[in-house]
């Protein structure tokens, strides 16, 4: 079992990878209070001995860590910019959302202002790692937060990578994705080609994963949640559509053509409408097949 000292940890969005989060923190005896405005995750977070505040700032007084785990940049943004005035002096925020470095950086500007120190945190892994603590997590910031959080990083993940200055967590999270969603499209079409010259899925992925081909989708996502016909990873169409669209825009931003991205980009943006935003992400894998 991991081990940790005893700390007061604040949880800022209670949700599958937020709850989860909450869930592994209680479970070693730290002190954890949440804020989430849906009262089904209130409930449920109540239910698993968290101490549930009616509101954010309320939320953040008196917390040595405080953790986000939201939906999209300007909801990072919105909080903060509410909370800040209460958060101590000496706490640190850990963003474990997928977020954008220009807010990254802007949040870390305003815990500079404000006495705190901001933390790009963006996990991998899905609700499973969360509820389990075998995330990876990329980080970003200030070397002594980072250290400072390692009794929390050390419960909630199996790994995590310092990547830079603020905002590399979260332009490093945005690269992950961007593989990760072009990686669903090739592979599948690699398994169709190779279905139509008489070779068994299974078969073409132990050969894949043998050699240069491999990747975290031929290797977990095809097995786990694509042949099996699963597709129930937690992850949504409409949250990597999101992040597809970060990717392009980290493109715009910093003048890098994105050729060889952009076709795919265009699939998972314009032309897979008939999987809807609330399905699995891998059913893009079902593209093809359909067209």
């Amino acid at each position: 079992m991991k081990e940790s000292a005893f700390m007061k940890v604040g949880v800022i969005g209670c949700g599958n990878m937020g709850g989860g989060m909450v869930s592994q923190l209680i479970a070693v005896g730290m002190d954890v209070s949440c804020y989430d405005p849906d009262a089904g995750i209130q409930a449920r977070m109540r239910s698993v001995g968290a101490n549930v505040v009616e509101t954010a700032s309320a939320l953040v007084t008196g917390q040595e860590i405080i953790i986000l785990s939201l939906p999209k940049a300007q909801v990072v943004e919105l909080v903060l910019a509410d909370v800040a005035p209460h958060i101590e002096t000496g706490a640190i925020v850990l963003d474990t959302s997928t977020s954008t470095p220009t807010t990254s950086q802007a949040m870390a500007k305003l815990g500079q202002t404000n006495g705190f120190d901001f933390i790009d945190g963006p996990v991998s892994g899905g609700p499973a790692a969360a509820n389990t603590g075998t995330m990876t997590m990329l980080l970003a910031g200030h070397q002594d937060a980072i250290d400072r959080l390692a009794p929390v990083t050390d419960i909630l993940t199996t790994k995590t990578v310092v990547v830079g200055a603020s905002g590399a967590g979260h332009a490093a999270k945005i690269a992950n994705n961007m593989l990760c969603a072009a990686n669903l499209v090739l592979v599948a079409e690699a398994v169709r080609m190779c279905e139509a010259a008489g070779v068994k899925p299974e078969g073409l992925l132990d050969g894949v994963n043998a050699g240069s081909g491999r990747s975290g989708v031929s290797e977990v996502n095809f097995p786990k949640w694509v042949l099996n016909g699963a597709f129930d990873s937690g992850f949504t169409m409409g949250l990597m559509r999101k992040d597809v669209g970060l990717a392009l825009e980290l493109a715009e931003q910093t003048g890098v053509d994105l050729a060889g991205f952009a076709g795919i980009a265009d699939l998972w943006l314009s032309h897979s409408g008939d999987i809807p935003d609330a399905a699995d992400f891998n059913e893009i894998t079902k593209y093809g097949a359909n067209t």
